[in-house]
């Protein structure tokens, strides 16, 4: 059973982003489990640290947010024979993959290796290829248990990608039109901290398949969008605005940007990350507010993106069944966050597009203080107004950016402590250290009835107040979300 994407005990990680994740503590020997073998389905999520590659999903084939990885896994079971047997069998007979069409790559020293895809499978050595640690050795950290690893690759034909070098192209490759299917990993030595490997008492297995990839394989599709598991969501999509998918590189890169983040949303909202300014909250934000953009870049003037999240939920309810109860939920977190970023969304372009025909010179470059703005008045994410600009020659300056983020912090530190003239600041540290707390309810409901938690009066906390007096009160639920970190705080009425 697939874990959930927020790891649990973890405090290494940001989110669930491979399948060996929630085993790791088995691998480690921390933890003992009443079986020795197992396979899973694991839902992950790779937007940051090393595997951001946020600005090429939609634009490529292959990078994706969110994944299912596929894997099988053995502690102290069967080990190196085994796995490649398993391995083997289930692309070429239960998938029925060509045999002629899959290579393989492994670790330089690695001759059992070698000599094992020889003796069970009819991989010619020509199809063997051997790759250096970068490629092919495995490490779960600097120290710890970690292995040579087997990659096994899918030939997607000569001809269909540009390739620097036909003559020699294989696995190593950059042209793409060698596909790495599944990683086996051979975790079979431990790595002290002065580099030395020691043989594992008992050696174990870690793989890695990422659906998407070969899903694409199976239906003979040379792009993971064009594969069942995108297509409901990009059809749904085009047809909501008005295009056809394939009909242009621009529509087209906006429906699968859509297509992918849709399924991050869903699954990040259903294991209880809801958006924010900080931490997994403001990933999930990152992610709906690109899509949302490219939504206006097909024409979306309203609210679309809450929508496309039942198409997700049809999809996917049948092999996560927890989905089907937080379908009304899921699509109220996301139409919420919707409208609040489309009061802004409009703005913040014109002040973007008037800032850019400012500039001129070979080296355009976006100053600090408009990133800021746009990011602390309009709700822009850095990598936004990144994506924006993208095409435009125009570099961002990301450390002018950092300086008045810095500025801010300092600002709000100083008024937090206070110098006796700002009695705002002293009257919610009052209202801090009386205990009070407002519970948000906006993703559940638009209105409530409710009572006050407490009243400010001329800077002061005070119990009662006078007609024509100016108050400001905390409700002990609201609807209404405050202003924060570049977020128009919402308006309504109180009776």
């Amino acid at each position: 059973q697939s874990s959930s994407l927020v790891p649990q005990n973890d405090p290494t990680l940001l989110f669930t982003n491979a399948g060996m994740n929630q085993f790791k503590d088995v691998f480690t020997g921390l933890e003992k489990r009443g079986y020795t073998r197992a396979a899973s389905c694991q839902k992950c999520l790779r937007v940051s640290g090393k595997h951001n590659d946020l600005e090429n999903v939609g634009r490529t084939a292959r990078h994706h947010t969110f994944f299912e990885m596929l894997g099988n896994f053995s502690f102290g079971d069967y080990f190196k024979r085994d796995a490649i047997i398993y391995g083997w069998e289930f692309l070429t007979e239960e998938l029925g993959l060509d045999k002629s069409r899959l290579w393989v790559t492994i670790f330089r020293d690695d001759d059992e290796a070698f000599d094992l895809w020889r003796e069970l499978t009819p991989v010619p050595a020509e199809r063997i290829v051997r790759c250096g640690e970068k490629d092919n050795f495995w490490a779960m950290g600097d120290t710890g248990p970690c292995g040579p690893c087997s990659e096994i690759h899918f030939d997607q034909g000569p001809g269909i990608y540009p390739c620097p070098d036909p003559e020699s192209c294989g696995p190593q490759c950059d042209c793409d039109r060698f596909l790495e299917l599944w990683n086996l990993v051979f975790m079979q030595f431990e790595r002290s901290a002065d580099g030395k490997l020691t043989p594992l008492p008992k050696p174990s297995i870690d793989t890695g398949m990422g659906l998407e990839r070969v899903s694409s394989v199976v239906q003979g599709k040379l792009n993971n969008y064009d594969s069942d598991l995108f297509s409901p969501m990009i059809n749904f999509t085009a047809s909501l605005a008005g295009v056809k998918y394939g009909a242009s590189e621009e529509s087209d890169v906006s429906l699968r940007v859509i297509a992918d983040h849709i399924r991050s949303a869903v699954f990040l909202i259903g294991d209880g990350v809801l958006p924010s300014n900080e931490g997994r909250g403001y990933v999930l934000r990152r992610v709906m507010r690109r899509a949302m953009r490219h939504g206006r870049m097909l024409g979306f003037a309203e609210p679309f993106f809450f929508k496309v999240a039942g198409v997700v939920i049809d999809a996917m309810e049948e092999s996560y069944p927890d989905l089907r109860d937080k379908r009304d939920y899921v699509a109220k977190v996301i139409l919420h966050e919707e409208e609040r970023f489309i009061r802004t969304l409009d703005r913040g372009l014109q002040l973007l597009e008037g800032e850019v025909e400012k500039l001129s010179g070979e080296k355009k470059i976006l100053s600090g203080e408009v990133i800021f703005r746009l990011y602390d008045t309009y709700g822009f994410p850095v990598d936004l107004t990144a994506d924006i600009v993208r095409d435009r020659g125009i570099v961002l300056d990301e450390a002018g950016f950092e300086r008045e983020m810095e500025e801010q912090r300092e600002k709000a530190r100083k008024a937090w402590k206070g110098s006796g003239e700002e009695a705002v600041g002293g009257l919610y540290r009052a209202m801090k250290d009386a205990g009070v707390a407002t519970t948000f309810i906006g993703y559940h409901s638009l209105e409530n009835s409710t009572e006050i938690a407490s009243i400010g009066l001329g800077g002061t906390l005070t119990q009662s107040a006078r007609a024509g007096d100016k108050v400001e009160i905390a409700l002990a639920a609201t609807p209404f979300y405050g202003e924060s970190g570049g977020q128009m705080g919402d308006s309504g009425s109180l009776e």
